[in-house]
């Protein structure tokens, strides 16, 4: 491992994150390096490599002299490197919480039920998946058998966001492995580090050379790099509209194939029928769960109007009981921001939610923590209303904490609201009546729906959004299906 001496910003020698190319850690080939920052204090902790398209382009050529390898191995003998480096995760994972928690500034409590155990979960789950794959199969005559096979595409390109970040890495990495392609990788430059000490698992579990690369640096130098390679046949992207936008016209002349995770403006619609206690409590989590930074987040809260002041009064009561502190203190219940540039982006979107008439019920304003924290991004859990449904604080994605209450007055007019954005990430409802939430579930332009729940995933089930939250889905078969290609076997047997 590789250090700097200590500087200003802290005692202890600097960790250096390390590129993950053709089995080895290596600095990037340029040399330059970029500062990692931990978002609870604000200052830099690691650097990692500032890698370019010659680092690219080293990568993918280590994945494409992989690739007849790893993909002649059996589904059985891949499975058991996965696993293997599941179990090499699920016994370092309080290693893994710790720097989740102070790369990304998520509480520790968070990454430790949700964050990491679901990275385990990931590579449990398609390592095991693809043990119980099947092809279909069609008898067209009593001469004639069609069949069809589905082989890994080759070398993919899987880019992921900062929110989750090993979550989400595996989330994508998994299914690419256990298909059978080899994979160049990149994590967000604003979260690298679980990223890297994953590659020193999978070092230590003896994947083989070149399976799996991962390259930091930013966007327009490597994930750039990674999405224009010729030689990369599918890309796998979660973050922002805008990179996805890009991302899609790079790609569609090379007709490469395109899995895009955008972002998401979710609606959460509270009928006056619904559980109230649970509604609250689970639509405070919802909003603020990872300090408001998951695309999945409801953060436009549609109250039916006989039932808005008690709801507002009593979402308004949990929020400002919500902890904002050090993510390693147990009690804190939201964390910093992940970036300064974040951060008052966040702060921008609260000064123009007060330009167009809204009105702060709670929050709004930064938060200065004591000691170590003091000079961390943290702001409050912010709760507004006042302001109109097309308004752009409501229109816009923050990805932050905070969220707006609008009342309604008829299901027509809440449906309305909600796909008014355009976004269709993910919805939820509040309502007792079965009838109302089948209805409305279908009404709703999303790719999922919650009704009653937040956040219950099921690794087999399909995930993606519509409209500017994507295109593809991802989990279980669609995802396996994604990183392989169909292939039609048409045998005649007759004289």
């Amino acid at each position: 491992m590789a250090y700097l001496a200590p500087n200003k910003y802290t005692e202890k020698p600097m960790k250096s994150i390390l590129n993950y190319c053709d089995g080895e850690l290596c600095d990037a080939i340029g040399g330059a390096w970029l500062d990692n920052y931990e978002p609870a204090t604000g200052k830099v902790y690691s650097r990692l490599p500032a890698s370019d398209a010659r680092d690219v382009e080293r990568a993918v050529n280590a994945a494409s002299v992989a690739f007849p390898l790893w993909s002649a191995l059996t589904p059985d003998e891949r499975s058991v490197y996965m696993l293997r480096i599941a179990a090499l995760l699920e016994a370092r994972i309080e290693d893994f919480i710790r720097a989740e928690s102070q790369d990304q500034g998520k509480p520790e409590w968070l990454a430790r039920v949700m964050d990491i155990p679901r990275a385990v979960a990931n590579l449990r789950f398609f390592a095991t998946e693809i043990l119980h794959t099947s092809t279909s199969a069609h008898e067209t005559s009593s001469t004639v058998l069609n069949y069809t096979l589905r082989k890994p595409l080759g070398v993919v390109g899987c880019i992921s966001p900062w929110n989750l970040p090993l979550y989400l890495f595996t989330w994508k990495i998994a299914p690419a492995l256990a298909a059978g392609n080899t994979v160049v990788a990149k994590q967000s430059e604003l979260t690298p580090m679980t990223a890297f000490m994953l590659a020193e698992l999978c070092i230590e579990a003896g994947l083989p050379k070149g399976v799996l690369n991962i390259i930091h640096g930013m966007g327009a130098d490597v994930g750039a790099a990674i999405v224009e390679s010729s030689a990369v046949k599918a890309i796998s992207f979660t973050g922002s509209t805008r990179t996805g936008e890009y991302i899609a016209r790079t790609a569609a002349p090379k007709f490469k194939k395109l899995s895009l995770e955008l972002g998401g403006k979710n609606p959460n619609i509270v009928f006056a029928d619904c559980n109230f206690e649970k509604a609250v409590r689970e639509s405070v989590r919802a909003a603020f769960h990872n300090q408001g930074e998951i695309c999945l987040c409801g953060s436009r809260i549609f109250i039916e109007r006989g039932i808005y002041d008690r709801f507002r009064d009593e979402f308004v009561r949990q929020t400002a009981a919500l902890q904002v502190g050090d993510p390693m203190n147990e009690t804190s219940r939201v964390g910093a921001l992940v970036s300064r540039d974040h951060y008052e982006k966040v702060l921008s979107y609260i000064a123009l939610a007060k330009e167009e008439g809204g009105t702060i019920l709670t929050g709004g304003s930064i938060v200065n923590i004591d000691g170590r924290c003091s000079e961390g991004w943290f702001i409050a859990p912010t709760v507004i209303e006042g302001l109109t449904y097309d308004c752009r604080t409501n229109q816009e994605e923050i990805f932050g904490p905070v969220v707006t209450l609008v009342p309604f007055d008829s299901e027509d007019e809440a449906v309305m609201m909600a796909n008014s954005t355009g976004y269709g990430l993910t919805a939820i409802l509040w309502t007792e009546n079965l009838n109302r939430a089948h209805r409305v579930a279908a009404a709703m332009e999303s790719g999922i729906v919650w009704v009653n729940c937040w956040l219950v995933r099921d690794l087999r089930t399909p995930f993606g959004g519509v409209k500017n939250s994507g295109v593809g889905r991802e989990g279980g078969v669609e995802a396996l299906r994604f990183f392989t290609e169909p292939k039609n076997v048409c045998i005649s047997f007759g004289t």
